[in-house]
């Protein structure tokens, strides 16, 4: 699943192609696309035309376009979703879940979307902060992002540090790919529990998943396949940069040891088991 990097290029990219223009027409090819969206896909594509995008959010892994400075049209990339800027004349494409058209007829932006994991969905009211997602905290980016304060709820749980750093509701926009690297960075074992660190140690954890973040979004993010790009369809090169995620038995680049993968609820863990020892 995209995680806060590239969900932060897709904004991006939204952005620069996107802002000032009038929404023309709007059409949902696929009711997946709208099924968070309670009043039907049809309702959906009704509410975006006429509108002028202001702007974009992002709050975690989600981003919104701002419409007319007040509405919003909250979008969430699920396991393979895609925000690509296509010229009009671009046929359909196979996966494609959804188009937009703008009144000055310049480029589309079109939401495609293999596994239908991804929605769309409008928010009346929900420009700066649309109202389905208010329970998701401030990730390291933010500048009223409080590191105390996410240190501190952090330090309570008994769970492991990753599942803590995981948890959306106390640190956003970190996936199980930058959890692990920040972990190995800040040399602690994920399993580890999070109330046996000290708070510096748990601070250093979070400073390491904003600095491999930061690091990640400088090269457009993580791309395995094809399914992960910029909205030019452009893929990002961070993959070549990981030091542990999917580099089960080859050698940490701190110490020689080979990588370990262990299983993780439905997902794995990647970490030097030399470097990050469990305690």
């Amino acid at each position: 699943m995209p995680e806060l990097p590239e969900v932060e290029v897709v904004r991006r990219g939204l952005d620069d192609h996107v802002r000032g223009r009038t929404i023309a027409t709007a059409v949902i090819r696929h009711p997946r696309a709208a099924h968070r969206h309670t009043a039907g896909p049809e309702d959906l594509a009704a509410r975006m035309v006429g509108a002028t995008i202001t702007g974009t959010g992002r709050r975690g892994k989600y981003v919104w376009l701002i419409l007319d400075n007040r509405d919003a049209l909250l979008m969430h990339l699920g396991m393979s979703g895609q925000m690509l800027i296509t010229s009009p004349d671009v046929a359909v494409a196979p996966h494609e879940r959804a188009r937009f058209t703008f009144t000055d007829g310049g480029s589309d932006p079109r939401f495609e979307d293999q596994r239908t994991f991804g929605h769309l969905m409008f928010d009346e009211g929900g420009a700066v902060l649309p109202s389905s997602i208010v329970h998701i905290a401030r990730d390291p980016f933010d500048p009223q992002f409080d590191r105390a304060a996410a240190v501190a709820r952090i330090k309570t749980r008994r769970t492991g540090i990753k599942r803590a750093l995981l948890d959306q509701t106390v640190l956003s926009g970190v996936g199980n790919i930058y959890a692990d690297e920040a972990l190995w960075t800040a040399e602690v074992h994920g399993e580890t529990a999070a109330s046996s660190l000290t708070e510096p140690r748990i601070s250093a954890a979070i400073d390491a998943a904003r600095e491999v973040m930061a690091a990640a979004l400088a090269q457009g993010g993580t791309s395995f396949d094809e399914l992960y790009v910029d909205v030019a369809g452009s893929s990002g090169y961070f993959s070549r940069s990981l030091k542990v995620y999917g580099l089960a038995g080859l050698p940490c680049p701190r110490c020689g040891s080979p990588i370990v993968r262990a299983k993780f609820m439905n997902r794995s863990s990647h970490f030097c088991p030399n470097c990050q020892l469990r305690r």
